[in-house]
């Protein structure tokens, strides 16, 4: 209720420094529990199961520094990282917009984070507490072997984590969404679970693969047979685009991934291609645009197991998890469902 009070004193800063102190206020912020299992809301994904359905996504806590705070605001799961086997500064300042007038994100930060050691530490430092933790893992920018460093990085995180997500797609990394092709993406995910089962043998984490909205058909087709041949456990559709859609802000000319509500449509109908592609045989998380319960229950009905968002806390505040759980029930008695799993796909 507070937080359209503050939000303007908060908008006069700049965004990255904004970023900043709200995570800061997160882990002073006094310990919440996790969310309970929500009547109907609770699924089982990967073997996983989910309190509730709305996780975090990456790039909001990169090093893993507020994954439980981050729980307590009712998120039925939270994704830390991108983490990269060595710490890097990212790409120059400025390079975080907000689009107020477009309820939008810019972003070209570059997997900016303080690597894998000072992660693993603050991951390890959480062993035994409830809660999903997803571990998003990425190469460096100037690595001589990108696969070596997911390979890396998997085997470091797996045993830490409920799943593995492989982020090939941020378009801030030069070269990165060329793993996206068929052959690349093969080797790269061999690599890793190879990496993952070599340190957790049967108790390995799935891996989650987070692809891109700027996909031709041919891709499509290409990663959903690729999923379903590895036997990943979920699709993560979709990062952030490069595409502009007709844009109200000053900033719309800023390069980098745009996230929040002009990304909606696009990531809805990358859904119902990945959804069609797979014949539903690979669980697939929504991400991209979605603000509040309509737009995660459209998710949902269109194929999505789970959602995620980041820039609509921007807008909306912290205690969006919340509502858009309380929105979901509400949508579901409304359509006759009884439980979530029973709607995915059903549009």
């Amino acid at each position: 209720m507070l937080y359209p009070l503050i939000r303007p004193a908060l908008f006069r800063i700049d965004p990255e420094r904004a970023h900043g102190l709200s995570l800061k206020a997160l882990k002073l912020a006094k310990p919440s529990r996790t969310p309970k299992p929500l009547p109907g809301l609770a699924v089982r994904v990967a073997g996983i199961d989910f309190p509730n359905p709305v996780g975090m996504a990456a790039g909001y806590d990169k090093d893993a520094e507020a994954p439980d705070a981050l729980l307590g605001l009712g998120f039925g799961f939270t994704e830390v990282g991108s983490i990269t086997p060595l710490p890097q500064a990212g790409n120059p300042k400025p390079r975080l917009f907000r689009l107020v007038e477009d309820r939008a994100v810019i972003n070209r930060m570059g997997f900016n984070n303080g690597g894998a050691e000072a992660a693993l530490t603050r991951i390890k430092a959480r062993a035994g507490r409830p809660g999903v933790l997803g571990i998003n893992i990425g190469a460096n920018k100037d690595s001589p072997d990108r696969i070596a460093d997911y390979a890396k990085m998997a085997a470091l995180m797996a045993p830490h984590a409920s799943y593995l997500a492989v982020n090939i797609s941020s378009p801030n990394t030069p070269g990165l969404r060329a793993l996206q092709d068929e052959s690349a993406l093969t080797g790269l995910l061999d690599a890793v679970i190879e990496a993952r089962d070599t340190v957790c043998g049967e108790a390995a984490p799935p891996v989650f693969l987070k692809v891109a909205p700027d996909l031709e058909p041919a891709d499509i087709d290409a990663i959903a047979r690729i999923a379903i041949d590895k036997a990943l456990g979920a699709l993560i559709v979709s990062n952030t685009t490069i595409s502009r859609p007709p844009l109200a802000s000053p900033h719309a000319g800023e390069t980098g991934g745009l996230s929040g509500a002009p990304l909606r449509d696009l990531a809805q109908q990358r859904l119902r291609d990945f959804r069609k592609a797979t014949g539903g045989t690979v669980p697939l998380v929504g991400v991209g645009g979605i603000a509040n319960a309509d737009d995660a229950w459209a998710r949902i009905r269109a194929g999505a197991s789970l959602v995620q968002l980041y820039s609509a806390m921007v807008y909306e505040g912290p205690g969006i998890a919340r509502a858009i759980c309380k929105g979901l029930v509400d949508l579901m008695r409304r359509d006759g469902f009884t439980t979530l799993a029973e709607a995915v796909g059903t549009e």
